[in-house]
């Protein structure tokens, strides 16, 4: 073996070596992946959702359900640091199962998780024009309970303020 050779299986030993390493390094520095819990689970578990999970970002799967035009309630006050949270009009919820398209507020409220975000911006777009907003497919949301705003609710929708899922963003189930 001539001297070019052995310093061209050198470098490839080394480029290797250094590969090998990297990819050690990152995965014991990476972040742990997220579990996506069904939205079932914690609708009936106990104790409520702000206890379980505190502030902690968690992943909820389900059927996303929101109703706009005809909602009844108000859009949560004229404080806008918690009107976001504490609104009844839309509502916006996920679901263990796929709602029918005569679904009422009533339902929603009754048997879905109830989501809200500071801009309303991370929620599925209308499927459909009128009526209820129905998504076909389930979406994996993520996001945390106990937000901090929850504090400055008024005293009677505290407990559902803590409670409501703040939602970061949303994927697609299938898109995994």
């Amino acid at each position: 073996m001539n001297h070019e050779t052995r310093i061209g299986l050198a470098l490839v030993t080394g480029l290797g070596v250094l590969i090998f390493t990297m990819m050690v390094v990152s995965s014991l520095f990476a972040p742990p992946k997220m579990e996506s819990l069904d939205v079932s689970a914690v609708l009936t578990g106990n104790p409520a959702p702000a206890e379980r999970f505190g502030t902690n970002t968690v992943n909820i799967t389900g059927y996303y359900a929101e109703i706009k035009g005809d909602c009844t309630g108000d859009t949560g006050g004229a404080d806008p640091a918690v009107s976001w949270l504490q609104a009844e009009c839309p509502v916006r919820v996920l679901l263990p199962s796929q709602p029918s398209e005569n679904v009422t507020q009533a339902e929603l409220e009754r048997d879905g998780l109830r989501l809200s975000a500071t801009s309303g911006v991370p929620f599925p777009p209308r499927a459909r024009p009128q009526g209820p907003n129905l998504q076909l497919d389930q979406l994996i949301f993520t996001g945390h309970f106990n937000d901090a705003a929850a504090a400055d609710c008024q005293p009677e929708r505290e407990e559902r303020c803590r409670n409501t899922f703040v939602v970061d963003g949303y994927d697609n189930i299938l898109g995994r």
